[in-house]
């Protein structure tokens, strides 16, 4: 079943009921995208949230000059969204790419507003999804603003070690807001420690 993976992580906050499975089912996309294939374009309004069952994906802007900056990474168990696109109905200044072939379980805003009011379950465990975010980018804009680039990147290594063997450097130091030279440089540094 699709919905599998994504049963076992709602009853990680707190066990379905089969009513609420039935629900969910019935409201829940399963989508494959391809690699370099977007679920989101900047200038769309952001119409789902995207939970990853396989894959990775990304979540960037791209500025003036073109340079994109990466701002989420999303692998398997992760959820990835505009959430302020998303909850405004405003266009998304936001992209959402694959950077590998990714299959999404996807949950557009009506099936969502109808699973919080049918089933409040839902609506508490998508909230504790987003505070958890909410925290994520809290923590992040700290380290912006008071780490050295060498200890954001050991912070990003000891959060997600499996992601920084899956992204190429340039990824990485665009989430890190350095740039590749640099990011190898750290590296090397590393390494002789």
């Amino acid at each position: 079943m699709f919905t599998t993976s994504l049963f076992e992580y709602f009853s990680s906050y707190i066990p379905l009921r089969q009513t609420e499975r039935d629900a969910l089912t019935e409201r829940v996309i399963e989508k494959t995208v391809r690699k370099k294939g977007m679920l989101l374009t900047a200038g769309e309004v952001c119409e789902h949230y995207c939970f990853v069952k396989s894959g990775l994906l990304k979540m960037y802007t791209t500025d003036p000059d073109g340079a994109g900056h990466n701002i989420q990474f999303a692998a398997e168990g992760d959820w990835i969204t505009d959430n302020s696109s998303f909850h405004s109905c405003q266009p998304s200044p936001l992209n959402i790419e694959a950077l590998e072939k990714s299959i999404v379980l996807s949950i557009g805003r009506k099936e969502l507003i109808y699973l919080f009011h049918h089933f409040p379950k839902f609506d508490r465990i998508f909230r504790v999804i987003v505070e958890n975010k909410y925290q994520d980018l809290q923590a992040r804009m700290l380290q912006n603003i008071s780490f050295t680039a060498d200890q954001r990147y050991e912070s990003f290594l000891k959060s997600s070690p499996a992601l920084a063997n899956r992204l190429p450097n340039t990824e990485i130091a665009s989430y890190l807001g350095i740039t590749p030279e640099f990011l190898s440089k750290i590296r090397r540094k590393l390494v002789g420690k």
